[in-house]
């Protein structure tokens, strides 16, 4: 007898990276006329290397990413940059004063639309 490996479809949400609050808006905007769920992930900001300043963010990102493979194909996962460290730890800082993300720490995910997210430590705990 044969062996018979069973492969099936991986869903998964299609994945859309953006950095600033600008290229933010402006993809979100366009997901939201997509259809399906959209989850925003707000972390910060990359160097070079591909490696965030944020080590919480640095820890949640391949949680989140192991939690994609779940979700419904017809779903998107927007991935926003916040930008550096300054930028981030000024009170003023766009992302935490702007009514549509009034953000208190990151890493922070969001089901977009709903009143749903997960903040700093949440994001590894309670996914």
């Amino acid at each position: 007898m044969g062996t018979f490996i069973l492969v099936s479809d991986i869903i998964m949400a299609k994945v859309v990276k953006v950095e600033g609050f600008e290229a933010f808006q402006a993809k979100v905007a366009e997901l939201s006329k997509a259809g399906g769920d959209l989850f925003v992930m707000f972390s910060g900001s990359k160097d070079a290397n591909g490696v965030s300043w944020c080590p919480d963010c640095v820890d949640a990102e391949p949680v989140v990413n192991g939690c994609l493979s779940g979700a419904a194909d017809d779903s998107h996962y927007l991935y926003v940059g916040v930008g550096d460290r300054s930028f981030w730890k000024d009170q003023n800082c766009v992302f935490r004063t702007a009514k549509e993300t009034q953000l208190k720490s990151v890493p922070t995910l969001m089901k977009w639309g709903t009143k749903q997210r997960l903040e700093r430590g949440s994001v590894l705990t309670r996914i």
